[in-house]
């Protein structure tokens, strides 16, 4: 298994953690704005400037458009602040959950060079969460690497998508997970009912979109050795754990 693959539960997974935080509550509270999305949408999107909906829409990918459009415009909040607030909400989560872990500094180390190498054509939003200032601290730092790696596979996975034939709709209704079926899913992202039967063959679409995806993140984590593949998903498991726990 290529370390891509290897790794890519536990960045997903990670990385979405600190977006249900006590601390994206917080920073949703001192917006004045009561639903998740708007503050999750202008916070994660803040990195592509004070733009129109449209271009938020472009880089999300999985939401419609009307969505996305109602959730950015309800946060009277300049971009760059709501991006910066958000790199707050992930450090700060980082701090709280990865700060006993003694691997975090390691984890950061290793993460590093592959956000370095990769190529950010196509993803916008990690392009932008790339270029917000690092963190000092190791669990602070990791936590954020792990955000950006998140953003970089979301982006490509969009593009693998839209090649393979899915819809966006598509892919949020088969996108599920054991805590949230892909109706579910669908609902949260504002996709409007009655959804459609899933058949086989669209599977094999996703299938098809998750394996390119793995080819095209692939190359930013040649940076890595297999010794050091291996070292990166043992300890982004034992991070995942850490995240999850009580």
């Amino acid at each position: 298994m290529s370390t891509a693959a290897a790794v890519k539960l536990q960045i997903q997974t990670i990385g979405a953690g600190f977006m249900f935080s006590r601390e994206a509550k917080a920073f949703g509270a001192s917006t004045g704005v009561t639903t998740f999305l708007g503050p999750y949408t202008r916070g994660r999107g803040g990195v592509l400037g004070d733009v129109d909906a449209d271009v938020v829409t472009s880089a999300f990918g999985f939401f419609p458009a009307e969505t996305v459009r109602s959730a950015w415009d309800s946060l009277d909040m300049p971009a760059e602040k709501a991006a910066i607030a958000y790199l707050g909400v992930c450090q700060d989560f980082g701090r709280r959950k990865l700060g006993g872990f003694d691997g975090a500094g390691r984890l950061a180390e290793l993460l590093a060079p592959v956000v370095a190498a990769a190529d950010p054509a196509g993803a916008a939003l990690f392009a932008g969460w790339r270029a917000l200032p690092w963190a000092a601290d190791d669990p602070a730092r990791a936590m954020q690497l792990i955000h950006v790696m998140r953003e970089l596979r979301g982006g490509l996975h969009l593009l693998a998508v839209r090649a393979a034939g899915l819809t966006p709709q598509q892919a949020v209704l088969i996108g599920g997970s054991p805590r949230n079926s892909g109706a579910d899913q669908a609902r949260a992202f504002g996709w409007p009912e009655p959804y459609q039967e899933i058949t086989p063959e669209l599977r094999q679409r996703w299938d098809a979109a998750e394996a390119t995806t793995d080819e095209l993140i692939g190359p930013a984590f040649a940076v890595l050795d297999e010794k050091q593949g291996a070292e990166l998903a043992e300890l982004l498991t034992t991070a995942q754990g850490l995240v999850y726990s009580r």
